[in-house]
């Protein structure tokens, strides 16, 4: 049984930095990971993306160069650093794992496992 649990988020002002964290516990952690995140009203759309080693990461254009994805497989955690947060990253931020390891991923229906979710609100 794959469990993933997410940490971290909640307030940030405009131009602000949070970081959320995924704790992934159970098969091998040899996963691609993913976040994902879901605003109100929208449907849950791709953030971020991982490969198993940690080397090659992929981003969406609307964070690329403010976001920044890590794993440490040495104690299965994979992380989000947020900075230049906007109101619009308003959201809640979802760890993803998929066990397709060849190429990084970017659709919901491509992963595995998901994690409950935890909130981030950036406030103007």
């Amino acid at each position: 049984q794959v469990t993933l649990a997410e940490s971290g988020g909640g307030l940030a002002q405009v131009g602000g930095s949070l970081r959320v964290s995924c704790a992934v516990s159970g098969g091998t952690f040899s996963y691609g990971m993913g976040w994902f995140r879901r605003a109100t009203g929208k449907e849950r759309e791709f953030v971020a993306a991982i490969d198993w080693r940690g080397t090659n990461t992929l981003y969406a254009d609307s964070v690329k160069g403010r976001f920044i994805i890590s794993k440490e497989n040495r104690v299965n955690t994979v992380d989000l650093q947020m900075n230049s947060l906007q109101p619009e990253d308003t959201a809640v931020y979802y760890c993803a794992a998929t066990e397709t390891v060849t190429t990084l991923k970017t659709r919901v229906h491509d992963y595995h496992y998901w994690g409950q979710g935890t909130q981030v609100f950036v406030s103007s």
